[in-house]
């Protein structure tokens, strides 16, 4: 930034940055603090542990490093391209405010940027990547210096964090834009093809070794090895990377901000011819909650993603059935991230009127679930359809595992977001392309225990796809969907109080 002004605007965001992480902090109960005071601390711990560990495992266990050395450049382009993803599809970062609560206090586009920069670790997905890239590079050096050689590593997960701020805003600028929404869709499309092109003519492993990531891993080993001539040129050139790309978001960023939000502005002002009286009272708040979903820009978006991004991954890397069996874990967290844990957010102010109407509370509870699950089930399908033109012809043992991890996960989600909704609601404004349905913090949180809980269930089955017949995992189906009943019918029962009704309407409403 070359000018005064522009210096002195940079400075001014930084100090209202402070002092709304200040201001969302004020407002924590002293058990939150606590829990955030915990949660901190559990992440520096394990992110040494991730760094020193497998260091130290190196000698005991004994094992060729060869074929991880070869695949290192790759591993650190493939974060760099994730966080991109990740940007691209949050509409540039996470907002530090509410829009609607922003109103009488405009937050400046430097503040947003920096804000989005600041948040975007607080994702599950985003520390367990950072701590595979740590933990082996560490395994491939030793013990050695270690402080050297996870130097230029970690300022590589800050300048690919910076990257995909900066192609996330400039993104989100090309959608506010006339036409926006289809130049978008046209980029996407032409990106995934080109992808599919290189995996259809097996050229991709070629491209992925000319990769510019080798860097990275150079500059490690001249850590490693104390060669600090070397070392030392690419940690300086590494870290004025970080600060260009810093500065350089705060471009379109500053562009992106100012556009209309055309997309969100066409779904709040279009007009949606009414369907047929639905045939009962169930059926009516299905369709209002079905369409609360679909006309959401940032769900549209992330549930588009969530469907096709693990597919793909699964179609490049041609995954056996047996570990097909993760991929719907990780779409139904991801789905439930989105709305589900937090699922009358969605109504808004018009919870109000919503609970004003003369249907039992049982039903507005069912119609939650119904949606949440379909929704869940809709994007495993189409993650599962994508993986299956490379994972070749399943056994019975091995389909029936794949359909079972998918009900089961999406059954299990959906009765923890239901709690989860019913008694730690949030107000949070959904029309927003970069809105979350709670706080980042709590949004950290709720990623964590959702990912422990599905990836478990996934190598259950992961084991149950290679018995020799199919009963062995619907049997082991079977209790998990009556434990998620279970939880489901007794959440639905808090749901049915009054009191704890009308609080979790007063809350999303406010």
């Amino acid at each position: 930034m070359p000018t005064e002004h522009s210096w002195t605007e940079l400075r001014r965001g930084a100090e209202d940055l402070r002092a709304l992480l200040a201001f969302r902090r004020s407002g924590l109960t002293p058990v939150s603090r606590k829990r955030l005071r915990i949660g901190g601390g559990l992440v520096i711990t394990l992110t040494v542990a991730a760094i020193a560990l497998p260091a130290y495992l190196k000698e005991p266990l004994g094992r060729n490093v060869g074929d991880l050395v070869a695949i290192m450049p790759t591993f650190y382009l493939g974060f760099l391209v994730l966080s991109v993803l990740a940007a691209v599809s949050s509409g540039g970062g996470r907002e530090l405010v509410p829009r609607d609560q922003a109103v009488a206090y405009p937050v400046s586009t430097v503040t947003e940027h920096l804000g989005a920069l600041l948040l975007a670790p607080l994702n599950v997905a985003w520390l367990i990547q950072a701590w595979a890239l740590l933990g082996s590079t560490t395994y491939i050096f030793g013990p050695h210096y270690l402080p050297a050689q996870v130097t230029p590593v970690l300022l590589w997960i800050v300048l690919s964090t910076a990257v995909g701020q900066v192609v996330g805003w400039a993104f989100e600028g090309i959608r506010r834009g006339p036409h926006g929404t289809w130049v978008a869709r046209g980029i996407t499309t032409a990106f995934g093809a080109g992808v599919l092109a290189l995996v259809l003519t097996h050229t991709l492993t070629n491209v992925l070794d000319h990769s510019p990531t080798v860097r990275i891993y150079l500059a490690a080993s001249y850590g490693g090895g104390a060669d600090w001539g070397r070392w030392s040129a690419y940690v300086a050139v590494l870290l004025a990377m970080i600060a260009a790309a810093v500065l350089i978001g705060l471009l379109p960023a500053r562009w992106a901000l100012q556009r209309p939000q055309r997309e969100e502005l066409r779904l709040e002002s279009g007009h949606h011819e009414p369907p047929p009286n639905p045939r009962s009272d169930l059926v009516a708040m299905v369709r209002l909650d079905r369409a609360s979903v679909w006309r959401s820009v940032p769900l549209r978006r992330g549930l588009l993603v969530l469907g096709m991004m693990p597919g793909v991954v699964a179609l490049g890397g041609a995954l056996t059935w047996d570990l097909v069996t993760i991929l719907p874990g990780l779409v139904a967290s991801g789905g439930a991230l989105l709305f589900g844990v937090n699922a009358w957010c969605l109504d808004g102010r018009g919870a109000l009127w919503r609970d004003s109407l003369p249907t039992s509370p049982r039903i507005s509870y069912l119609a939650k679930v119904v949606v949440l699950f379909e929704v869940l089930l809709v994007t495993g399908l189409i993650t599962i359809a994508l993986a299956a033109f490379r994972a070749g012809r399943p056994t019975a043992a091995e389909l029936v595992s794949v359909l079972a991890a998918l009900v089961v996960v999406a059954a299990q989600v959906v009765a923890t977001s239901m709690r989860w909704s019913v008694t730690r609601p949030y107000a949070s404004d959904m029309r927003s392309a970069r809105a979350t349905p709670a706080p980042p913090v709590v949004m950290a949180g709720y990623s964590a225990r959702l990912a422990v809980k599905t990836t478990v269930v996934g190598l259950v089955f992961s084991a149950t796809a290679i018995a020799s017949t199919w009963l062995v995992p619907f049997l082991v189906a079977v209790p998990m969907l009556l434990w998620s009943a279970y939880r489901l019918a007794r959440t639905e029962s808090a749901w049915a109080e009054p009191l704890v009704r009308a609080r979790v309407v007063a809350v999303v409403a406010s």
